[in-house]
């Protein structure tokens, strides 16, 4: 083996390990916006169990005197008016940052 071959067996290790850097590099804000996600998929949920027991509360039940797709369908209710909560709010908030009155 000569010096041509080391070189360009070298040459494409560094190559490789190069590209596996920049593939690792540029999948990170990828990964970091599933983790945050996830996070605020969690949050909402454990708002939507808590909408849920106060719900179950007012109507003097208890979690006991439900099936779990029962719970299952409740606190997916509870769960989107959370999101649907939070998507008008962010909506008020930007057309207050472009100075937009939102009942105009």
């Amino acid at each position: 083996m000569g010096i041509k071959d080391t070189l360009k067996e070298n040459s494409n290790k560094l190559l490789n390990i190069a590209s596996e850097n920049a593939t690792k590099a540029f999948d990170y804000p990828k990964i970091k916006s599933l983790q945050i996600k996830e996070a605020v998929n969690l949050k909402i949920r454990e708002k939507a169990v808590l909408a849920t027991k106060a719900r179950l509360v007012e109507n003097h039940k208890s979690f006991d005197d439900y099936t779990d797709e029962q719970l299952e369908i409740i606190i997916a209710d509870e769960e989107r008016k959370i999101v649907d909560d939070l998507k008008t709010k962010s909506l008020v908030v930007a057309l207050a940052a472009l100075g937009l009155n939102f009942f105009v």
